[in-house]
């Protein structure tokens, strides 16, 4: 059996959640409190981090590097494209997401008013979810002015970048941090890869002591 050691609103989980149910492969979820940096767990990824793949009797830490693993060993559907050219913006979205995006919005959004009480840091810092409040409307912008451009965020195909980007969005939708009207491009593309079956599983998530959003699991929303 597959394991993927996780935290539900880490999107870099979610991120090969959505890869590993999009693959159709199997795996058991395993809720990890990466925060108490447990020994067993240190032996698996000494950054301490999520998330971690156990598969083909190997120890895979770094979304990156798990969701390469899983593109060269199960190639269908392939979620990246096979031109260089198109390649390689497929990994400046993911990257965009995964670095800006997780900088200057999940981590000052999602992280300050859900991961600080959960790890017992503190409240949350009001100068940092005004900047993660001003930051996603540009983000937003530029994803729309992508959309407009393209069927999917990196071209005519669905790619990691989307579920890159889904999964960030995803989490910060849980806590109500996305103005899904501020650019209908954005939200029809939300609303198409929230309907996959990848996404089922997500959409179930509940983290203790925080209740989603009303509309988190709608589909119509």
């Amino acid at each position: 059996m597959i394991q993927l050691h996780q935290f539900r609103l880490s999107p870099f989980s979610r991120k090969v959640r959505l890869v590993l149910a999009e693959k159709k492969l199997e795996v058991e979820l395993i809720d990890e409190p990466y925060w108490e940096a447990a020994p067993e767990f240190l032996r698996r990824n000494p950054a301490g981090k999520v998330p971690v793949l156990r598969i083909d009797g190997l120890t895979l830490p770094d979304s990156g590097a798990i969701c390469e693993y899983l593109e060269e060993t199960v190639p269908e559907p392939a979620l990246m494209p096979k031109e260089p050219a198109a390649r390689a913006e497929v990994r400046r979205l993911v990257g965009w997401f995964d670095d800006k995006f997780h900088q200057e919005v999940t981590s000052k959004l999602v992280y300050e008013r859900i991961n600080k009480k959960l790890t017992r840091q503190g409240y949350p810092d009001g100068a940092n979810v005004k900047s993660g409040v001003k930051a996603i409307r540009f983000h937003l912008d530029y994803m729309g002015w992508l959309l407009d451009r393209n069927r999917w965020l990196a071209g005519a195909e669905m790619s990691l970048a989307d579920f890159a980007a889904a999964a960030h969005l995803s989490c910060l939708d849980y806590s109500s941090d996305v103005d899904w009207n501020r650019n209908q491009a954005v939200r029809d593309w939300y609303a198409k890869i929230k309907s996959r079956p990848a996404f089922r599983s997500i959409l179930a998530d509940v983290v203790p002591g925080f209740r989603p959003a009303g509309h988190y699991a709608d589909l119509d929303f």
